[in-house]
């Protein structure tokens, strides 16, 4: 089969940062690049309780962006083996299972929780954070009977959705419900990452809610919060036209051009702004919930100083190395929470995965998501894939596909 396959060694690292700034399509197009579409084998079970899926549409991530420029942190490494094959948002039908598989039959039409926790490693007695049912933060990443990988399409045993064909463990299976189309599948993944932020950060009706960065992640939180019945005040800072247009479709209330949090945080919340000897403002009052799904160190800094008191910041986007300044933590005991994935939540007083949640969100509230799927690929214009998520801009794309 075809496949869009990763790997990178140090001096092809070394070599990629040199002549980026020259020629950025050479992570993607030529003898350096990261990706590259290869002919391998179908995969096989690794054993009974996994399934093999053919693959409908797999969605491309930020994630993956990052990867493919080389742009995550050295911290993720233990975590990832390569050669790999990419994709990890996917939705496909079983064609394959193993003997040991039960509550899914061959035609039943699936989305993948992609992380590989001790379940799917084979690893007994599972470690806490499995216990709780939160497998996408496992502690044994790197161990058990697969390489290691934090999830399908980083491990080199567990090929993901850029193919016709992937495997997945039964642990990882959520049947799409009737009407629940594929497309809409293959967002559970990403929707799902959404859910369990708010989850995570739950804001009351009366909550002046921030969201910086309206992305896809922050355009599905928006739309989490009012598929969820929340009446809470939305604030999003986003300077493109094209994405204001899009959180404002989603349930914005107010969107902030220009970057100004400190003027939007007086105008909106009623905020004290105060100006120190030197450095950026800080506000007493401010927004009681904040999202960061850009997740920069100035991202995060002017954030806790927009904050209220007793407020929670949850970091969504994935930065780079920051620095903080902590006076505002200590001044106004805020509370910062990292979030990642997803997993098992009481929902409505019953105990259920986010994934579960966020079909049956979707099932209720699709026209907006299906606005978000903008472009479609085969996976031979993966390169074509790639300018588009580059130019934005001029293309208008959201989330984008490959189509199979």
């Amino acid at each position: 089969m075809e496949a869009l396959q990763f790997s990178f060694s140090v001096p092809r690292f070394i070599a990629l940062k040199a002549i980026s700034p020259l020629n950025k399509k050479a992570y993607y197009d030529g003898k350096l690049a990261t990706v590259k579409l290869v002919d391998v084998p179908e995969p096989k079970l690794p054993d009974g309780s996994w399934v093999k899926i053919q693959v409908k549409y797999c969605g491309f991530c930020g994630s993956d962006m990052n990867l493919i420029f080389l742009k995550d942190s050295p911290s993720a490494s233990p975590f990832t083996s390569m050669p790999c094959i990419m994709g990890h948002e996917y939705c496909g039908e079983i064609v394959e299972k193993g003997a040991d598989v039960t509550g899914f039959d061959l035609g039943d039409v699936v989305a993948v929780a992609p992380h590989l926790g001790c379940e799917a490693r084979k690893i007994s007695p599972i470690c806490p954070n499995c216990r709780t049912g939160r497998p996408a933060n496992c502690q044994n990443m790197a161990k058990g009977a697969l390489a290691p990988g934090m999830f399908n399409g980083i491990c080199r045993d567990v090929p993901g959705g850029f193919a016709s064909h992937a495997v997945a463990h039964q642990s990882q299976l959520f049947k799409l419900p009737e009407g629940l189309s594929p497309r809409l599948g293959a967002l559970t993944e990403p929707v799902a990452v959404a859910v369990q932020a708010v989850l995570d950060n739950p804001p009351g009706n009366k909550d002046k809610v921030l969201v910086i960065g309206g992305g896809v992640i922050g355009q599905m939180i928006v739309w989490a919060l009012r598929a969820m019945g929340l009446e809470c005040d939305i604030t999003v800072s986003e300077p493109f036209p094209f994405a204001q247009d899009m959180v404002k479709r989603a349930g914005a209330d107010h969107i902030i051009k220009d970057g100004n949090l400190f003027a939007a945080a007086a105008r909106i919340t009623d905020a004290e702004r105060y100006s120190p000897v030197m450095g950026d403002d800080i506000c007493m009052g401010g927004f009681t919930k904040i999202f960061d799904c850009v997740g920069t160190g100035a991202t995060i800094n002017i954030a806790m100083r927009c904050l209220a008191g007793r407020g929670v910041l949850s970091v969504v986007g994935i930065g780079d190395d920051v620095k903080l300044d902590l006076t505002p933590l200590w001044l106004k005991i805020q509370t910062i929470k990292g979030v990642f994935a997803y997993g098992y939540n009481m929902v409505n007083g019953r105990r259920e995965h986010a994934f579960t949640t966020s079909m049956r969100l979707a099932l209720d509230h699709s026209e907006f998501l299906e606005s978000m799927i903008t472009h479609t690929f085969s996976l031979g214009q993966y390169k074509e894939l790639i300018q588009t998520n580059l130019d934005k801009g001029k293309t208008r794309a959201v989330k984008t596909m490959f189509a199979f």
